[in-house]
């Protein structure tokens, strides 16, 4: 695992979004196609905006969603709303960004349909180019919450309990392992000691499942007070 520290927020966010446009160039030079995990939350909104500032082949990149929160289409909560509001305004067609089908009676079916489009647009079994993850001061990553059932999940797409007052979707650790690159953006003074855990390998976080084999973390100055030996 690699960290970097970055000055702010918005360092960071630009930061990001130029280690994303790398892997995407690189992933279409080589089969043509890139296929892009995004997390929500209000951390990654100036990495979205940096994003769509670069000059990529965007008709060759597939956007899917991380995970989801189970509320209605436009929500403020609902991680889909910023991320097409920073990308497809700009530079997406909105039949490139893939929603978490959460508006389905039944969850379970409509995360098996999820599933499957992972595997047309990411092959079989699915393999992403990037998966961007955030961090919550419990030690969450997508919605892999302390405790939940998920955490134990052999499929790709998972159906959560309630948690922070809604049901989500997420994507699990099987295809988060499985992702050529992994960036973690994590912002703020609050996640300072959660992510000295994460940086220290502390498989009882939530976090600590993910692979750190190829994995960047790039953090602002605020929540890297605690990690030593980094610059």
């Amino acid at each position: 695992m690699q960290i970097e520290i970055c000055d702010d927020v918005e360092a960071a966010g630009a930061q990001g979004a130029a280690v994303i446009a790398t892997s995407i160039r690189s992933a279409i030079q080589e089969r043509r196609r890139a296929v892009l995990g995004l997390s929500g939350g209000r951390t990654p909104t100036p990495m979205f905006r940096a994003l769509a500032t670069q000059d990529l082949a965007w008709e060759h990149v597939h956007i899917v969603q991380i995970d989801e929160r189970v509320v209605p289409l436009g929500d403020t909560a609902r991680n889909l709303t910023a991320m097409q509001e920073a990308l497809t305004a700009r530079v997406c067609r909105r039949a490139q960004i893939h929603p978490m089908p959460v508006d389905e009676d039944d969850l379970a079916a409509a995360g098996l349909r999820y599933s499957a489009l992972l595997r047309k647009v990411a092959g079989v079994p699915p393999v992403l180019d990037v998966a961007h993850l955030g961090l919550g001061t419990d030690g969450h990553t997508a919605s892999l919450v302390p405790g939940d059932p998920v955490l134990r999940a052999s499929d790709d797409v998972a159906i959560t309990g309630v948690y922070a007052g809604h049901q989500r979707m997420t994507l699990t650790y099987p295809v988060l392992n499985r992702a050529r690159a992994v960036l973690w953006l994590v912002t703020g003074a609050a996640k300072a000691e959660v992510l000295r855990r994460l940086a220290n390998a502390d498989k009882l976080l939530p976090a600590g499942g993910v692979s750190g084999e190829r994995a960047l973390i790039l953090a602002d100055r605020d929540a890297a007070v605690q990690l030593t030996g980094v610059a």
